[in-house]
């Protein structure tokens, strides 16, 4: 494969991680602030879809096309900006692995309250806090991947 194509591929992957990301964060925190249990295990369900087809297939690519792109480019894997880069790709991992597990809990404590006509339960609240919480560092980890893939800076 030619260095172009790699990088187109490798800059198609990073646009889905950080839109999909992104997209899946606005959505499931505005219908979590509804507080409808329907409401949120339909879009709850289309974001566990989302991070299946989207993120997930991303997410197995972006180290693939990165190791071919930086052996095309001269760059050492394990070296300045490649290796923060790499470090920072297991942070995103370490936080994005369990969301994905809370998205389905989730999911599966608002179908149940909404098939039961039940409030959402108090464990739902509580992952949610976690959920939301694990976005941060997970998010500003992409963001500074993205940042030292555009820059490369030399240290």
């Amino acid at each position: 494969m030619t260095h172009q194509i790699l990088l187109y591929l490798h800059v198609i992957g990073a646009a889905v991680l950080f839109g999909t990301g992104a997209g899946i964060a606005f959505f499931m925190v505005i219908s979590n602030r509804s507080g409808d249990p329907r409401l949120i295990a339909h879009v709850a369900g289309i974001v566990v879809l989302a991070d299946t087809v989207f993120t997930a297939t991303a997410a197995v690519v972006q180290p693939i096309t990165g190791t071919l792109l930086a052996r095309s480019a001269g760059w050492p894997l394990l070296e300045g900006w490649v290796a923060v880069s790499l470090l920072l790709y297991v942070v995103v991992g370490a936080f994005w692995l369990p969301v994905v597990w809370i998205q389905i809990r989730l999911r599966d404590l608002a179908r149940a309250a909404r098939d039961t006509g039940e409030a959402l339960p108090l464990r739902y609240h509580r992952l949610y806090r976690v959920w939301f919480a694990f976005g941060f560092p997970a998010f500003g980890a992409v963001l500074a991947i993205l940042w030292l893939m555009l820059d490369k800076p030399v240290w």
